[in-house]
């Protein structure tokens, strides 16, 4: 039987990669490199990450593509009734990354609100002292804790809160009583007025749908209290960047920290860059761990799992 050829677009791991090209012919080609169309045009299956468009435009060059794998959990570079259109398989990862986006959330909450300088060298006692009185942080159990989405991450988001007895709100499109079901510990579910006049951190999980392009905007941020931590490590497009910029400059309290941008990486007229001494603006870091990134790569194996004529075990579509 001959072997199905498989495109990459992005970055893999080399194991899951060295897997796929034991069972199939795979061309390297960067998404954004000349020469795709001609690519496109001999594939079976993709693998791609963040930055291929899978839409119409895509199809139309891979006209025997059977099934496209996403090497990640958000599907927003997808035009999915598109490829349910055409009956091509999407598959996808959507568990891979939910441990280290968790950690790298309280990574910044806790930077945030516990700093820490190291001494630089051997210091004298007045200045070891001096370092002592300045270093003086919040214990985050005094704090209320919001989660805009209570999807797989905004649960475990909640866990951990839980754990370190932090008061813990959520809001999501699901039933209350659905998510208190789906969980082992106590939250209170407010709606967002609630969720925003209430939480001292505010943390997004939603996904990108659409209709939750600029979620976050100058009605949302008017209802946040004056000093609070808005933490967005979920989708750029969530934010409408000049309503946190005119936030911010309107509480000098405040603060944001931003993984994710729209566009990445965010431009130079970005109305945020004048204000990185309250926003930190990170470079989408938030699933950069070695497990994660393998866990996402995995998804090779559904891929195969379509061309071999079996059923995949994360489908899309």
């Amino acid at each position: 039987m001959s072997k199905s050829t498989i495109i990459i677009t992005e970055t893999l791991d080399p194991v899951c990669a060295s897997w796929l090209e034991e069972r199939a012919n795979v061309i390297w080609h960067m998404h954004d490199q000349p020469g795709v169309e001609e690519v496109l045009a001999t594939v079976d299956g993709a693998v791609v990450r963040t930055y291929t468009q899978i839409n119409d435009a895509f199809m139309d060059l891979a006209p025997n593509c059977k099934v496209i794998g996403r090497a990640g959990v958000g599907l927003d570079n997808f035009d999915l009734p598109a490829c349910q259109k055409r009956s091509v398989r999407v598959v996808y990862t959507p568990d891979a990354n939910t441990q280290a986006v968790v950690e790298y959330v309280y990574g910044l909450i806790l930077d945030h609100y516990r700093p820490r300088t190291a001494m630089p060298d051997c210091v004298g006692d007045k200045a070891f002292h001096d370092l002592r009185k300045t270093q003086v942080g919040k214990q985050i159990n005094e704090l209320t804790l919001g989660i805009l989405g209570f999807g797989r991450i905004g649960k475990r988001i909640g866990q951990v809160a839980s754990a370190f007895g932090i008061n813990v709100l959520v809001n999501d499109l699901i039933d209350e009583f659905v998510l208190h079901d789906a969980v082992n510990y106590d939250f209170k579910f407010v709606d967002k007025q609630r969720l925003y006049s209430q939480s001292d951190i505010l943390t997004v999980h939603t996904d990108g749908r659409s209709e939750n392009h600029h979620l976050l905007n100058a009605d949302a941020f008017g209802l946040l209290k004056p000093d609070c931590l808005f933490i967005n490590a979920a989708r750029g497009m969530l934010v409408n960047d000049a309503d946190l910029a005119d936030w911010l400059t309107a509480n000098e309290n405040a603060h944001a920290i931003l993984d994710v941008h729209d566009p990445e990486p965010p431009q130079a007229d970005n109305p945020l860059w004048p204000l990185t001494d309250r926003v930190k603006m990170l470079p989408h870091l938030a699933s950069r761990t070695d497990l994660a990134l393998q866990n996402m790569s995995w998804v090779v194996k559904d891929v195969m799992a379509v061309l071999e004529g079996n059923e995949p075990q994360y489908p899309a579509v």
